[in-house]
């Protein structure tokens, strides 16, 4: 044992392990801890803290720095016991500082219910009197742990409910105010929720025209497709695959062969793969998802070119700790390759894996684009 007394587990009522506080210091029989730690499961925020002799800091489990040999590292039940081992807090993760208050976050929670459960948007100062907060601290408090003000989230929760209610509906009419809309006017003037008016969505793109066309990249072949409202698709493949996948993506939409106007915007995609960096001028693209899925896809466009981060890292940046099984199924679900830049996401250890046009890409792409930081 690396000093101090044994530390004995114990189980609370759900069966997670948790610290016996009279301990100072976690024995060796640890491995839930320590794999917490090599997982970054935030879910063990709070309950310990693990502490690096190289460095002489203590982490939360979710720390995003790069793992540390075993031998190096001890388990303390808190940041007290951390710094009376005399051990610094990390000023990344900063394990010093109180995570929210479970109260908090039960009181968001319930804010929430409330929001969907509503047959009519209920107001901030309905929201925030139910929860005993102030307009502005309720606001706030609410986006910290949501990544969404009240109003936002309303929003998105409607254009789900619309995008679900379309193809059961009796009428497009009656799906519009089933999903909370006042007036049709405004599920129309909404219509980014689908990328186009309702009632196209619900006939599968019925009337909308989206052109395509394949092009060569040194990645191999990749297929650009995008409606009025700008790209919609970019995937690797072979040609027959990808027509195949469009038209089952949109069904009732009039598939086109690209014209020379078209060209352009194709370059421009291509050189996202052949020469990544040169150009900041961001493409239109006609982004389609849930509101999880937008808030993910919106993130990945902010990682700089050369950089990566993980899974757990990018679920932080959108306000969800612990959300990174879920992020990594939003980058699973991106169909927009390389302008929606989910290549630039990692495991927590750094290595590359989980890329839905192959692994091998991933990487080259990664590696095309650190170079191209290099030379900048």
């Amino acid at each position: 044992m690396e000093g101090g007394p044994a530390f004995s587990w114990q189980s609370n009522a759900e069966g997670a392990i948790l610290p016996r506080k009279e301990t100072a210091m976690l024995s060796r029989d640890d491995d839930p801890f320590w794999q917490a730690v090599t997982m970054r499961d935030a879910g063990f925020d709070g309950r310990f803290v693990y502490a690096v002799r190289t460095t002489g800091v203590y982490c939360r489990p979710s720390c995003a720095s790069r793992p540390k040999r075993r031998e190096n590292v001890s388990f303390h039940p808190d940041a007290l016991a951390a710094e009376a081992a005399g051990f610094r807090a990390c000023l990344r993760c900063r394990p010093d500082e109180a995570r929210p208050d479970a109260a908090l976050d039960e009181m968001v929670a319930a804010a929430c219910q409330h929001i969907e459960a509503a047959e009519t948007e209920p107001t901030l100062a309905q929201l925030s009197a139910a929860a005993g907060y102030s307009p502005y601290h309720f606001q706030r408090l609410f986006k910290e742990r949501i990544g969404l003000t009240p109003k936002q989230y309303a929003k998105a929760r409607r254009k789900l409910r619309l995008r679900d209610g379309l193809a059961g509906a009796a009428s497009v009419t009656d799906a519009i105010y089933a999903a909370g809309y006042g007036a049709s006017s405004r599920a129309y003037d909404d219509g980014d929720a689908l990328g186009m008016t309702p009632r196209s969505f619900r006939q599968g793109a019925m009337g909308e025209r989206i052109v395509h066309a394949m092009a060569a990249s040194s990645l191999g072949p990749l297929l650009v497709a995008a409606t009025a409202r700008g790209i919609c698709m970019i995937e690797f493949g072979e040609e027959p695959v990808l027509l195949q996948r469009l038209a089952a993506r949109f069904p009732g939409a009039e598939l086109a062969p690209a014209d020379a106007a078209f060209a352009d915007l194709v370059t421009r995609v291509v050189a996202l793969v052949d020469a990544p960096g040169t150009t900041n001028e961001a493409l239109p693209l006609d982004i389609r998802g849930t509101a999880f899925q937008e808030r993910v896809w919106q993130a990945l466009m902010r990682i700089p070119v050369g950089k990566t981060v993980s899974y757990a890292g990018l679920a932080e940046r959108i306000g969800r700790p612990g959300a990174a099984r879920a992020v990594a199924r939003a980058c699973a679900g991106n169909g927009i390759a390389v302008a929606i830049p989910c290549h630039r996401v990692v495991r927590g250890n750094g290595d590359i894996s989980g890329y839905r046009w192959g692994v091998e890409r991933k990487r080259a792409l990664l590696d095309a684009e650190s170079l191209a930081l290099k030379q900048r």
